[in-house]
């Protein structure tokens, strides 16, 4: 008899790769997949580890949902402007059907799969283009419930989050990136980049960043 291990409400991840099939080095984008989430395990830990499971796509499971989005965020950021990737986020029972080859099933992981369906689909709309993240529930069947006002309005701000990385340049998403890191410094960006403190400052007011920063602070204390 298959032991099948039902776990309470988790929020699962499950992400992945925009236009891989296009990729020139495909080997190249699996590698830095890998150590993205490698970087992000270590810095968010996921409960049974955030990894690769078949071809482009990636997974992984949480307790809270600032976690699990904040796990989102920093793989997404890690990787830009080379990759990119699309994640959906969903919360409800998990079951782990086979532990040794890391298959999962349940509620949570067809509300994220909903999650990333409605991503893929969102993002074909040019007012929406940039949406590369979002969260569902668990339903019926594994449909995702409509969503209720504090769900609706995580989904508003990572739609706003998503449009704005989307809308950065590349000088500034090596900033926002910079900035995520608690020991470093405007000035040390500035040197990095070869141009003023003032320059960086300037980019954090009129690009964004520092609304982007901000927004992320507050998705990350999501219980």
């Amino acid at each position: 008899m298959v032991d099948l291990k039902t776990h309470g409400s988790e929020h699962v991840l499950i992400g992945d790769i925009v236009g891989s099939r296009a990729a020139a080095d495909r080997r190249a984008v699996h590698d830095a997949v890998v150590a993205a989430l490698a970087d992000t395990d270590a810095r968010v830990p996921s409960l049974r580890g955030l990894a690769v499971t078949f071809s482009d796509e990636f997974q992984g499971a949480y307790t809270r949902l600032g976690d699990a989005l904040e796990a989102a965020w920093r793989v997404r950021l890690t990787l830009l402007p080379d990759v990119d990737v699309r994640i959906g986020l969903g919360r409800g029972a998990a079951t782990v059907v086979d532990a040794d080859r890391g298959i999962e099933d349940g509620p949570a992981w067809w509300a994220a799969r909903a999650a990333v369906e409605a991503v893929e689909e969102q993002a074909g709309r040019s007012p929406t283009r940039w949406l590369r993240t979002a969260v569902a529930v668990d339903g019926v069947e594994g449909a995702p419930v409509p969503e209720d006002g504090d769900l609706a309005a995580v989904n508003a701000a990572l739609l706003c989050r998503d449009h704005l990385v989307g809308s950065l340049s590349d000088r500034s998403l090596r900033l926002l990136r910079g900035l995520m890191e608690d020991d470093v410094t405007q000035a040390e960006l500035a040197d990095r980049e070869g141009i003023s403190a003032s320059a960086v400052s300037q980019r954090v007011r009129t690009d964004g960043i520092g609304a982007v920063l901000a927004a992320q602070s507050l998705l990350r204390g999501l219980a």
